[in-house]
């Protein structure tokens, strides 16, 4: 796949709230994901793909989500950009029992049709509810 057929796919699957199921199918084996704080069990820095999908997993485990958009992708070369909201309640943690509107954009990096790199850059605001 090019760059903007797995940008197009990325968008289609969280839309869908796919999140586990697009990395399953369009990250590399390899693939690393870079946080722009700690957060969870996994730190910043997240490597290949079971690592991956462990985050996705303890992330919908430990959040109820109420909702959330995509906008995008947006190419670049071998690259694209995402433009994501999430409506979420944590469920422990810091922000246990607040509700939380997080944006963030998502940066991807595309190798031989698969998401080698993501990159997010994001902030929120707490309210409880």
């Amino acid at each position: 796949m090019d760059t903007m057929t797995v940008g197009k796919r990325l968008v289609e699957l969280c839309r869908a709230g796919e999140h586990r199921k697009a990395i399953e199918e369009l990250y590399a084996d390899d693939a690393v994901s870079i946080e722009a704080m700690e957060g969870g069990p996994k730190g910043r820095v997240t490597k290949g793909k079971p690592a991956l999908l462990a985050g996705s997993d303890w992330f919908v485990e430990n959040h109820e989500i109420h909702g959330g958009d995509v906008d995008g992708p947006y190419p670049h070369d071998d690259e694209f950009v995402c433009f994501m909201t999430m409506d979420v309640t944590a469920k422990q943690g810091p922000f246990a029992n607040q509700r939380m509107e997080m944006k963030e954009a998502a940066h991807y990096r595309v190798k031989g049709g698969k998401i080698v790199e993501s990159k997010f850059y994001y902030g929120f605001d707490c309210n409880e509810q």
